[in-house]
């Protein structure tokens, strides 16, 4: 169950934010665009969507909102990233460009573009148990993939890719989740229920 006056923000400043405001508003949950600081300060919890990990530090950069965002998560507030955001909660990036930051706070290790170029891109029913009972439909698209865990990090879901290797691709730690698919541009919402009722609880 969602917590009652529950209100997410969704960082706005690329990528498709549009999407998960959508996937939220069919989870009844009050979502809004977060570009400006006043905007995070009126929001409870936060999403990161899919988009370029650089690009989306640069404007928030711009923004003066990329330091607030870092202290907030560093506090506890429940923050969900796909794909891109993924690679903007990791603590360690595989094959970043030089000097790239990220708000971190998962202990986690990620390789970004781990599953090829977007001509690369797929989408595939995957088992993750603790999030639902039902398979969940998801669409990698230039999608990193989890290399190392610590040990405070669950894993909720692995794929099999092609060097035969099972990688990680839903995460969580305390109040953060993570995934290397967009759940957004599907119609299952099973992740956003996930954390809306588990990790924003």
């Amino acid at each position: 169950m969602v917590a009652k006056n529950l209100r997410v923000g969704v960082l706005a400043l690329q990528g498709d934010f549009r999407e998960h405001i959508e996937a939220l508003a069919n989870c009844q949950v009050d979502a809004i665009e977060v570009r400006r600081v006043k905007e995070l300060d009126s929001v409870d919890a936060l999403i990161i969507p899919g988009g370029e990990s650089t690009t989306i530090v640069s404007l928030a950069k711009t923004f003066e909102i990329f330091t607030p965002i870092k202290k907030r998560i560093a506090a506890g507030m429940p923050t969900y990233g796909s794909c891109a955001g993924m690679i903007m909660l990791a603590d360690h990036i595989v094959a970043a460009k030089e000097g790239q930051e990220t708000f971190g706070g998962l202990d986690i290790t990620v390789r970004r573009n781990a599953f090829g170029r977007q001509v690369d891109s797929f989408e595939t029913d995957i088992s993750a148990p603790a999030i639902s009972n039902a398979p969940i439909r998801a669409v990698f698209i230039r999608a990193p993939w989890v290399e190392n865990v610590g040990k405070n990090v669950e894993v909720l879901a692995s794929y099999e890719a092609s060097d035969g290797i099972s990688h990680a691709v839903a995460v969580r730690q305390d109040h953060l989740l993570a995934t290397a698919f967009h759940p957004e541009i599907t119609d299952d919402y099973s992740v956003h229920r996930y954390f809306l009722d588990k990790v924003c609880k």
